[in-house]
């Protein structure tokens, strides 16, 4: 690809003032969303600018990376609008009622065991979006969900990492041939209950106590006309997603699709007939989607994607492998950089740069890149899908969570990793 000298400095200059920005939200003032738009636009000006190929050729490049990212948009859209609907409904009243607690450390411990298995099953997106709906019904006030809310983020990334339906770059790997079902399944599940299991044990240690307010009056409220219906229907929807994928073959997304239109049928033929009951069909629930949340990770997205056309992503992939060599820091050293910059174009250049011929199928090096790249974005807000999400719900500031979350986090993926080498080196050894 040839380009301009001046794409790098350019691109990465607007990419890094953004992220700065961002970051500093609630310092300067001003919305993430607006900056990641802002900076989005920006970067592909500036790659249309450099680049000495055709434009039409730089226009199929963008629709291409595009046509990506309205996948995840538009499951992000129908995920949010099923959970909408479920919590519209007071549908989540039947899980409160039947995980009540107001002890602080088991609250702890029930909401991580849950969000890591339903991510195994779901996706740590969808997880996330449907716990944060959860503990909103459980725990009214913000400043008690926060921590709670970050462990649900690092216990779906965490679940989702182990199998090939959990996560889009295990699921990237899986659908390119580098891994198969059980085999990943065998080898992540332990190193990724580690990686849970020390940021939850240390905070089980700090936290003590009751929450004093627990469970706001509208989940004690009656729950509308076909509450049950919905929350089942609407659960077994989203578990239906990752099997209709299998079954079909199509994108996520549309089974996501398929699943909200088959709720739209039913909340349209149980409330027709009421005018009372507007509030409880789609078209008033679309009106409640947080579609700030939505752009901000569209921004983002297309941002990173800007990153991955200019060759910054592959060219960094092939720096370390020049520089570092050592298979084991240089898969370390990627979930480290998922963090940063988002896990797909990293996991993307990865599978370019090596090929099945050096690494076959179920090697452990895809396994480590299926580890990594899953657990390693929950050290910082924004280094994951359910993070940013979390981050647009929540309104979680960035350093808010790094303080609280990055350090037990890095040593609990630090010490899944060991635990991974450790695992293998046993197997060889048998």
């Amino acid at each position: 690809m040839e380009v301009s000298s001046w794409l790098y400095p350019l691109i990465l200059i607007i990419f890094g003032l953004g992220y700065l920005a961002i970051i500093f939200e609630y310092v300067i003032k001003v919305n993430k969303t607006a900056v990641a738009l802002l900076i989005a636009v920006l970067c592909w000006v500036v790659y249309f600018a450099c680049s000495f190929a055709p434009v039409g050729d730089d226009v199929k490049k963008l629709g291409v990376h595009l046509s990506d990212v309205s996948q995840i948009i538009f499951f992000l859209m129908g995920a949010m609008t099923l959970v909408e609907l479920i919590d519209s409904h007071k549908g989540f009243k039947i899980v409160t009622d039947v995980i009540r607690t107001t002890s602080k450390r088991k609250m702890l411990w029930i909401i991580a065991f849950i969000s890591f298995f339903l991510s195994a099953v779901l996706d740590n997106l969808t997880t996330t979006i449907l716990m944060v709906s959860i503990l909103r019904k459980m725990i009214p006030t913000r400043s008690d969900r926060f921590l709670l809310s970050c462990i649900v983020v690092v216990a779906a990334n965490a679940g989702g990492a182990w199998t090939p339906i959990g996560d889009v770059t295990t699921t990237m790997l899986w659908i390119n041939g580098q891994i198969t079902t059980l085999s990943v399944m065998q080898a992540i599940f332990l190193p990724s209950v580690i990686a849970l299991l020390i940021p939850l044990c240390y905070f089980s240690v700090t936290q003590k106590g009751v929450y004093t307010q627990t469970y706001a009056e509208e989940t004690d409220a009656i729950p509308e006309p076909g509450a049950r219906l919905v929350f089942f229907l609407g659960i077994g929807a989203l578990v239906f997603v990752p099997v209709f994928k299998v079954l079909t073959g199509l994108p996520p997304f549309m089974g996501m699709l398929i699943a909200l239109a088959a709720l739209w049928l039913v909340t349209d033929l149980l409330h027709h007939k009421y005018e009372h009951r507007q509030h409880l069909r789609v078209p008033t629930i679309l009106t409640k989607i947080d579609t700030s949340g939505v752009l901000f990770f569209l921004g983002i997205l297309l941002c990173i994607n800007s990153l991955e056309a200019a060759g910054i992503l592959g060219d960094l992939a092939a720096w370390l492998e020049k520089t570092v060599k050592n298979e084991m820091l240089i898969v370390t050293l990627i979930g480290a950089l998922s963090a940063i910059i988002d896990n797909v174009p990293l996991v993307a250049g990865t599978i370019g740069m090596y090929p099945l011929t050096d690494y076959p199928v179920d090697s452990s090096f895809w396994h480590m890149i299926a580890y990594a790249a899953g657990t390693g974005g929950s050290m910082l807000l924004i280094g994951s899908s359910a993070g940013v999400a979390l981050m647009g719900l929540e309104k979680i500031d960035f350093f808010a969570y790094m303080r609280k979350m990055t350090i037990p986090v890095l040593i609990g993926y630090l010490a899944g990793m060991g635990i991974y080498l450790l695992q293998r080196s046993i197997t060889v050894v048998v």
